[in-house]
């Protein structure tokens, strides 16, 4: 499976921001490019999980 996230635009303070559409409230931003590719997978890495836990809770 192909995951994809969007660098949406770079805002007027300068920041980078991303999200990946696919998972529902997963964004980021960041000053720099390289600071919002660490970030984009920690928040992946945070959505999944939660995800994980309602998929947990819900066959409970």
């Amino acid at each position: 499976m192909r995951r994809g996230f969007n660098v949406i635009e770079r805002d007027a303070d300068g920041y980078f921001v991303a999200s990946v559409p696919n998972l529902a409230g997963c964004h980021t931003q960041a000053k720099s490019l390289d600071e919002l590719m660490e970030r984009i997978r920690e928040a992946i890495t945070f959505c999944l999980e939660g995800d994980l836990i309602k998929l947990t809770f819900l066959r409970a």
